[in-house]
């Protein structure tokens, strides 16, 4: 449609439900105790029609498996479908981790699936073109630019993975982040992982004039993680706001000037910081 509407169309993206979406759709009213069941269920509302966790999941694998023959592999005309299918488990079984299309390719051909760069790229492009996955890059806080040799990839819906991989080895920090990530996006904000002296940034989130750098954890509780997650702000020199993003179930409170507060409570907040 786009080539016969030649600069008089303009793109709108639909995410999934928002935490704050699904709250209003259940009529819940605490923020920070319904979080876990958001965790679960996603932002698939199509989902929400159905009685058990189980139906739900089988839903959502069914929504993910519908994208990746209909939109990719017809439509695309995607040769190599089992390299499609292993590239997409492995882009969602690392959701969250620093990744690299020359390493996807080395995986996978010590797992004797040969392959090279290209098909690997490609493939992974399709895949965003789909929006199954997010790709956010890097950014050197310090030198302002940006960099090239390490990315990420996250869900359009977390619990996408738990209906393709299941809840085997769980990891809430990678989930939390991912839930950050679309909802950063969402907001508008355009998202980098900040990199400050071989430190790592979850996220320098900008929009116009505004930026705001965020670490995302799961819980901060124990002092050598919370001392981790807040020396990485601190040393940021620059006065934009800092925040930790974290699995805290209490009040919203200030450290050193960065901004601690609750996944639940951020994700449902009406400001966009």
């Amino acid at each position: 449609m786009a080539t016969l509407f030649t600069k008089r169309t303009i793109e709108l993206k639909i995410f999934p439900f928002s935490y704050k979406e699904y709250t209003n759709y259940y009529e819940l009213n605490n923020a920070i105790d319904s979080f876990d069941d958001y965790v679960l269920s996603g932002g698939l509302a199509g989902s929400y029609l159905y009685p058990t966790e189980k139906s739900k999941l089988n839903y959502i694998a069914n929504v993910y498996e519908t994208i990746i023959e209909r939109d990719l592999i017809k439509r695309k005309r995607i040769k190599n479908v089992v390299l499609l299918k292993k590239i997409s488990s492995f882009l969602i079984d690392n959701v969250s981790n620093l990744t690299s299309i020359n390493n996807i390719t080395n995986i996978l051909s010590d797992k004797k699936m040969p392959t090279n760069d290209k098909t690997v790229g490609s493939y992974i492009e399709n895949l965003c073109q789909a929006y199954l996955f997010y790709r956010v890059t890097r950014y050197d806080i310090r030198g302002k630019k940006y960099l090239s040799s390490l990315e990420k990839y996250y869900l359009s819906d977390h619990a996408i993975k738990y209906a393709v991989l299941g809840k085997k080895d769980m990891n809430y920090g990678r989930i939390y982040e991912n839930i950050v990530a679309i909802e950063l996006l969402r907001r508008g904000y355009e998202l980098y992982v900040g990199v400050l002296y071989k430190k790592e940034i979850d996220f320098v989130a900008m929009k116009r004039d505004e930026k705001i750098y965020i670490q995302v954890a799961d819980n901060i509780s124990d002092e050598t993680t919370f001392k981790g997650e807040v020396e990485s702000l601190l040393k940021i020199k620059d006065a934009y706001p800092k925040i930790i993003i974290a699995r805290t179930k209490h009040p919203e409170y200030m450290y050193e000037g960065i901004r601690i507060i609750d996944i639940g409570e951020w994700l449902i907040g009406k400001t966009n910081n």
